[in-house]
């Protein structure tokens, strides 16, 4: 089931009558620049999800790193080392074809996120990619954000999801191996329990 047709939403004006009006602290809340307060949140969050939109459709990435997954260059602008993956760069892709990307911090334990939406530009300038080398290793790229708006979001969806609380943690070998998920989409054409041997050494020597 999918819905009544007869109730499908499908303007602004007919949007914003269901919903009602924006409250005065959800509207303030968002600003042109990394304030200060903001910025504490920014450097306290080692996970990012960084989305993007192109031709061939929307990405969503995640992103980490110890000590702060982006580098607060100034009130309006972001530095984020693109790590070692897996060389798709989807979201390099869509940010040549449309430079505006969005992006949510978590803290782990804290239930407030922090958003952030701007302008995206790749850069692979040897002095930047030497300034965020992680254990000797320089990431490919570095995308350069410049913030056009900022704001957090409160914790509801933390609390409903209840995603720090440990009793809820979902045991790893309750879900399909990683091996097992890529041996089933692929039709067997990769050996699935070869490819769970042969990961935690990779992603230990891999990582960066």
């Amino acid at each position: 089931m999918t819905g009544n047709p007869q109730y499908r939403i499908a303007d602004i004006a007919a949007l914003e009558a269901h919903y009602g009006s924006v409250n005065d602290t959800s509207r303030l809340k968002e600003i042109d620049h990394i304030h200060p307060a903001y910025a504490a949140l920014i450097k306290a969050s080692p996970f990012a999800v960084l989305a993007t939109g192109g031709q061939g459709g929307m990405d969503a990435s995640p992103r980490g790193d110890l000590g702060g997954v982006v580098d607060i260059v100034d009130e309006r602008t972001l530095i984020l080392p693109d790590r070692r993956g897996n060389n798709r760069i989807d979201s390099l892709r869509n940010i040549i074809e449309n430079p505006q990307v969005a992006l949510i911090f978590l803290v782990p334990g804290l239930g407030e996120t922090l958003r952030v939406n701007g302008r995206a530009e790749i850069s692979a300038d040897p002095e930047l990619l030497e300034r965020y080398a992680m254990d000797g290793k320089l990431p490919r790229t570095v995308l350069v954000i410049h913030v056009d708006a900022v704001f957090f979001q409160c914790s509801r969806a933390l609390i409903r999801s209840q995603l720090w609380n440990p009793e809820r943690h979902v045991p790893r070998a309750s879900l399909p191996s990683t091996g097992a998920i890529l041996e089933a989409v692929t039709r067997a054409s990769i050996d699935g329990a070869a490819y769970d041997r042969e990961l935690p050494e990779r992603l230990k020597t891999t990582l960066y």
